[in-house]
């Protein structure tokens, strides 16, 4: 592990490289779970950050609330090209729809949505925006910043020694995280959420996030035998909307 001006710049660039498509920065370049792998819960919340500053922008120029927050969700998922959602959805079909876990990674890998990913995605999307909306301007942008956080920061928690269900794919591509990547990505999120919100809702985000990890990562083995990348971005996913959850019910 290094720890040189340099490495951590690296692991930046290539975190917000794997977790966003902005101009010029490919999907996925230059990205290793092992090292950079503790950077996500930063680039989470500069992308967090990016979406709340639009959520807090049309609360200012008094957009409904409920239409600032779908409008703020979409700007997210243009950030990052869908590409949680995509694991979101494909994980419910597969989990929904197979028998066995062979059936189960066949039906992931399918590129077309079934039932069980759209109803995934239509009640997340929901709940996230009606937890936004009701949350004030800077309050909605707290909250976003540490959803994005913690939910990448579960990331290299959710791989760490769980094997791959498939011999190939994204998870393959980028490894697994080393523990000295998961303390510092653990101890980099719950800076920022401690940052930007009171401690008891930090703490309650925090619990959150890490039950949601345990019972994914449970899941995941019991269903196909391991993680993939679609089980990851499922994983974020859920991640965001627990955290909103959590806050817009302790606010």
């Amino acid at each position: 592990m290094e720890f040189g001006w340099r490495a951590w710049r690296d692991d930046v660039v290539g975190a917000v490289q794997f977790l966003t498509r902005l101009p010029g920065m490919p999907h996925g370049s230059a990205f290793e779970m092992r090292r950079a792998g503790r950077m996500l819960p930063l680039a989470g919340a500069g992308i967090g950050g990016l979406i709340g500053g639009c959520y807090w922008l049309l609360q200012a120029l008094h957009v409904p609330a409920l239409a600032a927050a779908a409008l703020a969700l979409a700007l997210g998922a243009l950030l990052t090209g869908g590409l949680h959602e995509d694991g979101l959805a494909d994980t419910a079909d597969g989990f929904g729809g197979g028998r066995t876990p062979t059936q189960k990674l066949e039906i992931m890998k399918d590129s077309r949505i079934g039932s069980y990913g759209v109803l995934a995605l239509v009640f997340v999307s929901a709940i996230k925006i009606g937890c936004l909306a009701t949350l004030p301007g800077w309050q909605g942008m707290a909250a976003l910043i540490v959803a994005h956080a913690l939910a990448r920061a579960a990331l290299p928690f959710a791989a760490f020694a769980l094997p791959y269900a498939k011999t190939s794919g994204l998870a393959v591509s980028v490894g697994q995280p080393t523990a000295t990547t998961l303390a510092l990505a653990g101890f980099l999120a719950f800076a920022v959420a401690l940052a930007v919100l009171p401690p008891v809702s930090a703490l309650a985000c925090l619990g959150a996030m890490a039950a949601l990890t345990l019972l994914m990562r449970s899941a995941a083995r019991r269903q196909i035998g391991g993680y993939s990348g679609d089980v990851l971005g499922a994983i974020e996913q859920l991640g965001e909307t627990a955290i909103l959850l959590v806050v817009s019910a302790l606010a």
